[in-house]
């Protein structure tokens, strides 16, 4: 695992405004000293060259990202198995999902932090409104290709906006939080549907948990970056098993999210390690087992009446429509909820697959809309 410095880990004082003694680890030499009074304009014309050519190879990293090269373990491991399940809608969605340079990007802007010149220069690249009818909060699109410039986290000051993949605003529309509502989101990093929750609707409880540490330390930099302390007292963050969570609180929530961990079809795409793809595939097959005994978990966290959102950003029938038809067979308490009325609103924006259930979406990119995977289902406990 990559472990990253900060500058101030990076340039350590000796003595306050004497000199800096550059440290690259433990087991490296000590570079030499410099005193920074006395360096030589030659020197310091150096020293700006260099700074000029590590900001522009940072400004270009996200570019070069996108050059990474397809993992060809995933690709056939896919081409087998969607090609299957998805017919010849497949071919487009391969087409899009193995070029990146044809993703979009959509901007949520953070209503506890609105700035009118961010969205006039959303408008001036030629973004739009996401939801026009919907008040609750405010997510731009474009139609072309490319990333709105990203934040950085600042402590102690609020971000304007959140970049994330369109699709994923789905599950918070379906879940429809109101005012005064106990909130369960069981899976929450990185934080971007807590977020979009929080922007829609003021819940009495938000309770946002993420086993893994690392990434719980991730959501909690995530809400700190988006959400203000008045707001964040509404908040809880845990790193609770999921799969405990309905047991430790019992018919707690009238909500839950359970944003499942999944095969990412998007980033296992382009897995750079071969021997880290094959077996991530190898054990692609156990991950329906986890994600059964999540709901499972989410089902008795749910208050009689209350409603649970299962999401992925996979395409596979395994991980999805399988899954909540276990579920659907084996706990008589709920019940499928129709999403029909959502598809609608938001059918010319995303392209949905058409052989699902009424009470599932499964949202397939495409030219020019280019969201998803993403698979969403509703369920209601009764």
């Amino acid at each position: 695992m990559l472990r990253t410095r900060t500058l101030s880990r990076l340039w350590k004082p000796e003595r306050p405004g004497s000199r800096f003694l550059c440290k690259a680890g433990s087991a490296s030499k000590a570079m030499p000293l410099l005193r920074l009074s006395r360096v030589k304009p030659w020197r310091t014309l150096q020293l700006r060259e260099i700074h000029s050519e590590v900001k522009k190879k940072l400004e270009s990293k996200p570019e070069t990202k996108l050059r990474k090269q397809i993992c060809q373990v995933v690709l056939d491991h896919f081409e087998k198995q969607y090609s299957k399940e998805l017919g010849e809608t497949w071919n487009s969605v391969r087409e899009v999902l193995t070029s990146p340079q044809s993703w979009q990007y959509a901007a949520l802007l953070n209503k506890f932090s609105l700035s009118s010149e961010v969205e006039d220069n959303l408008c001036l690249k030629g973004y739009r409104l996401l939801f026009p009818e919907t008040s609750s909060f405010k997510c731009y699109i474009c139609s072309t290709p490319g990333r709105f410039p990203a934040q950085r986290h600042r402590a102690g000051k609020l971000k304007e906006y959140y970049l994330l993949n369109a699709a994923s605003l789905l599950a918070v529309l379906a879940l429809k939080v109101e005012n005064g509502e106990k909130v369960l989101d069981m899976c929450a990093a990185p934080g971007g549907k807590s977020i979009a929750t929080l922007q829609s609707a003021w819940p009495g409880l938000l309770h946002c948990n993420e086993y893994d540490h690392l990434r719980s330390l991730w959501l909690k930099q995530t809400l700190e970056s988006f959400i203000p302390e008045s707001v964040m007292n509404t908040v809880a963050l845990s790193q609770l098993d999921g799969q405990q969570i309905g047991n430790l609180q019992p018919e707690h929530f009238d909500k839950v999210l359970v944003d499942a961990p999944c095969s990412n079809d998007r980033s296992w795409l382009f897995s750079s390690d071969i021997q880290q793809a094959a077996l991530r595939l190898a054990q692609r097959k156990l991950l329906s087992a986890i994600q059964i005994q999540l709901l499972r978990s989410a089902v008795k966290a749910l208050r009689p009446g209350g409603y649970l959102v299962y999401s992925t950003c996979t395409l596979s029938k395994a991980e999805n429509s399988d899954v909540i038809t276990h579920i659907l067979n084996s706990c008589s308490n709920v019940l499928p909820v129709d999403m029909g009325p959502l598809a609608s609103s938001v059918s010319q924006e995303f392209t949905f697959a058409p052989c699902v259930q009424p009470h599932e979406l499964l949202v397939l990119p495409q030219r020019g809309k280019a969201w998803g995977p993403m698979y969403i289902s509703k369920l209601k406990k009764i």
